[in-house]
């Protein structure tokens, strides 16, 4: 199994003030992410006057404005972000920023290698193309989606020139109850469009995303914050940076677990060999010439004689020599 690419998703969570921000890459970065991820946005671009707050936002943050007053509190400018990906260099760390409308995507072109493009914009054309005519790697997030919405998506994401497109499953909901989960639709999208898959995660705990990894995700997308109690949309369907730490090590320990799928001891349990299985010994005192049988025989630990896989082939045939009980037999 290869690394799985973990994103940690900072998204807004730095509460539009820089510094929150860049503490976000260190504590990113110290729980062994890959990436670290925000998002980029002009609120007025993003928003019209008119859209009203999602009732997780609204349950979150406890009030009732429009998307574009909301946004404006949490967006960081385009001079914070170039800090940010210089940061990220320096940390060791690699920087990422979601689009949401395509005057941002045409300056973090210049900031990144790939795009992370979120589940709402899988039905924005415009922004399809764009994303795509800059020739990169795309994870597209598929929540609130239909196989069918997807196959659009990607089929525009390919006419316009996008490579490798790496589909992450999702659903959009702050925080996903478990039975909203639906893991194994990862699964039919792997099998659909024969792509890398992953999974963006928005349940409390680390459970499912550690079994999204198990079932073969090569992506694993998780908001974080640097504490759950702090104001806005997002941060109480986020980790904290310890589970965070825990999540990252769980995959990594499941990447690990995974194996190349050949059934055959490992190195570490063949010295165990001996001592588990088996061996075909006397049960009494044997004579020589005696005939072998149920009565006589039986098996033993260890397994460094005759198999009892054999059994069928000894019993009814002439002991060669005496033996005593518990001697390995000999033919």
């Amino acid at each position: 199994m290869g690394h799985i690419l973990i994103i940690a998703e900072a998204g807004v969570n730095h509460n539009g003030d820089p510094d929150t921000a860049m503490k976000m890459v260190r504590e990113a970065k110290r729980c062994g992410a890959d990436i670290v991820k925000f998002q980029t946005f002009d609120p007025r671009k993003l928003a019209s006057r008119h859209a009203g707050m999602a009732e997780y936002q609204k349950n979150n943050t406890g009030t009732d404005e429009t998307q574009e007053k909301m946004l404006e509190k949490l967006a960081l400018n385009h001079d914070d972000f170039r800090i940010l990906a210089r940061y990220c260099d320096e940390v060791g760390i690699r920087f990422l920023s979601t689009p949401f409308e395509t005057d941002s995507i045409v300056f973090l072109d210049g900031l990144q290698d790939i795009w992370k493009v979120p589940s709402g914009e899988i039905t924005n054309y415009p922004y399809l193309v764009k994303i795509a005519r800059t020739n990169k790697d795309v994870i597209l997030s598929t929540g609130m989606s239909t196989m069918e919405d997807v196959e659009e998506a990607v089929r525009v994401l390919r006419d316009n020139g996008s490579k490798e497109i790496t589909l992450l499953h999702c659903t959009t909901d702050y925080p996903t109850a478990m039975e909203d989960v639906n893991l194994k639709a990862m699964l039919a999208l792997k099998e659909h469009f024969s792509c890398r898959v992953g999974y963006s995660d928005h349940t409390l705990g680390i459970e499912v995303p550690v079994a999204a990894a198990a079932l073969g995700a090569e992506v694993i997308e998780k908001h974080f914050t640097l504490d759950r109690s702090m104001d806005g949309p997002d941060h109480k369907a986020s980790l904290e940076p310890d589970e965070l730490k825990s999540m990252i090590n769980a995959i990594r320990n499941v990447e690990k677990a995974m194996g190349d799928g050949i059934k055959k001891p490992s190195v570490s349990e063949m010295k165990n060999i001996e001592i588990a299985r088996k061996s075909i010994v006397a049960s009494r005192h044997i004579n020589r010439g005696e005939i072998l049988t149920e009565d006589n025989l039986t098996t033993k630990r260890p397994g460094n004689g005759i198999s009892p896989m054999r059994w069928n082939e000894i019993i009814g045939t002439a002991a060669v020599r005496d033996f005593e009980e518990d001697d390995l037999l000999e033919v």
